[in-house]
């Protein structure tokens, strides 16, 4: 039975419902909720933009752009969207999707957290860029209607989520926090991970080995 929410799809084929499945066993409800909730603020955007985009690839690079926090996929020195890349890329290959495919579903994933740069690759990369801003920090909020997101949430509840999400973060990469390095997330090591200094780069070039 197709599943409409706030006018969206939810992808329903048989490679759509083993990634939710194998996702939701992974995911606790808040990035669960999350993931699908990007998912439905990317589809809407691009519907608003007339954009033609894989629904399928979107859906699942949603899901899986946050597997990378979990217990079962962070690695010991990548940045958690590589190790949610990767899961992903593994999880579509055991499933014979062809290498274009994975490698746009692989950058969706590694680069959503990486802004001025991920809006500007593919269609399907930017809006799950567009989706993941809207869902964490509200940007472009007016861009969806009130009743949009009302019937999203309804569906995938917040829950308190942007006072949860943060430490869900940390918790991802607190081990690791070296790979937060210019990046976003270097900031919640900051404001969370007690004794943590972020690196400086310039302090990196002007104390480089160069003898000059």
């Amino acid at each position: 039975m197709t599943k409409l929410i706030a006018d969206i799809k939810i992808p329903d084929s048989k490679l759509a419902v083993e990634a939710a499945e194998f996702v939701r066993e992974h995911a606790d409800d808040l990035l669960w909720n999350h993931s699908n909730r990007v998912f439905l603020f990317a589809a809407i955007r691009g519907n608003q933009n007339r954009l033609n985009y894989d629904a399928e690839l979107l859906y699942i690079s949603s899901l899986f752009h946050d597997l990378g926090l979990t217990p079962a996929f962070r690695s010991k020195d990548k940045r958690f969207e590589v190790d949610g890349a990767n899961a992903a890329r593994d999880f579509l290959k055991s499933r014979g999707v062809p290498e274009e495919s994975i490698r746009l579903v692989w950058d969706a994933v590694a680069l959503h957290t990486t802004i001025g740069i991920a809006e500007y690759k593919e269609t399907e990369v930017a809006l799950m860029n567009f989706g993941v801003g809207f869902d964490v920090v509200g940007k472009n909020f007016d861009l969806i209607s009130v009743e949009a997101r009302q019937k999203i949430v309804q569906s995938f509840p917040r829950n308190r989520f942007k006072h949860q999400i943060l430490h869900a973060f940390l918790e991802g990469f607190k081990h690791k926090p070296e790979t937060t390095y210019g990046t976003i997330n270097a900031d919640i090591c900051e404001a969370l991970l007690p004794g943590y200094q972020r690196p400086n780069f310039c302090h990196h070039v002007l104390h480089s080995k160069w003898d000059e």
